[in-house]
């Protein structure tokens, strides 16, 4: 019961995953579809971040004159790829926003079914 209750911040994971999931596939409002497809990013940056961390690591930095013998260290790329992945989905929400804003001028509308609906292409 302990193993199980222990990780909980997988739990979160999971949980955050299926919430942004649910939302992009359920949700027909454009704005909402972006707020899951934001929700669901952020569960696999702290899914990173997780596994990522070491229980008693230190950081990857030797001093002067200490060999470091006996110390566990952390591996910092986990943590540098994420915080690359959040620009990235900064710029990207930035992007399907505009391009909300834009199908709001060109249909008047953000619900995707009324969109298709106009579509003379669909």
């Amino acid at each position: 019961m302990s193993t199980f209750l222990g990780l909980y911040n997988y739990w979160a994971v999971i949980a955050l995953m299926m919430i942004g999931l649910y939302t992009v596939i359920a949700k027909g409002n454009l704005v909402k579809k972006v707020i899951g497809l934001n929700i669901f990013q952020t569960s696999v940056i702290l899914m990173y971040v997780g596994m990522g961390k070491i229980d008693g690591g230190t950081a990857p930095i030797l001093v002067q004159g200490d060999a470091g013998d006996g110390l566990v260290y952390s591996n910092p790329l986990p943590h540098v790829l994420m915080l690359t992945a959040i620009v990235v989905g900064i710029a990207t929400t930035a992007v399907a926003l505009a391009l909300v804003v834009r199908i709001k001028e060109a249909y008047d509308s953000i619900e995707e079914d009324e969109i298709l609906e106009q579509d003379p292409l669909s």
